[in-house]
């Protein structure tokens, strides 16, 4: 199965696939939370949203509560902080496990990609962010530290652009 065609599910608890999300264009996979030192994040990931979307690009969060308990709200809680606190306007998925045995299949797949150093693997933290071209491969990994808005970042998305 593709990665475009995994099964997936809005915070809204509508089906999709990140195909559907895409329409065939790159996307920025993250695993998002609310209450982590990173949360700021969230600014420049509306900022890539906004520059790139008339483009096709788009941005999907994954909120997940793996890492410190730091997104334990329920799904309505989450979409209230994200709209109201940042603005958010970009898809977010249902909250759910990126890794370990109950990792959500699309990190199955997405974890397979290494970084820049050649590390593939486990998410690290909140905000690891995969890009994905329009076909559906992951073309790069970013750690949690590199801040949506780092030239390695927006060079990569302007590059599929």
């Amino acid at each position: 199965m593709s990665l475009s065609d995994i099964p997936l599910r809005t915070l809204a608890d509508a089906p999709t696939t990140l195909g559907e999300l895409a329409a065939g264009k790159p996307a920025l996979i993250v695993n998002v939370a609310s209450r982590c030192g990173l949360t700021p994040q969230y600014t420049a990931l509306v900022e890539l949203q906004r520059q790139y979307g008339s483009r096709g690009f788009t941005v999907v969060g994954m909120p997940c509560n793996q890492f410190g308990g730091q997104e334990p709200g329920s799904a309505e809680e989450i979409q209230q902080f994200c709209s109201a606190t940042y603005g958010v306007d970009f898809p977010l998925l249902e909250k759910a496990d990126v890794n370990g045995p109950g990792r959500h299949p699309l990190y199955t797949e997405l974890t397979q990609t290494a970084d820049a150093d050649g590390e593939a693997g486990d998410v690290q933290w909140n905000f690891e962010k995969f890009l994905v071209d329009g076909e559906g491969a992951v073309v790069a990994r970013f750690r949690p530290r590199t801040t949506p808005d780092d030239p390695t970042v927006t060079s990569a998305i302007e590059k599929l652009l």
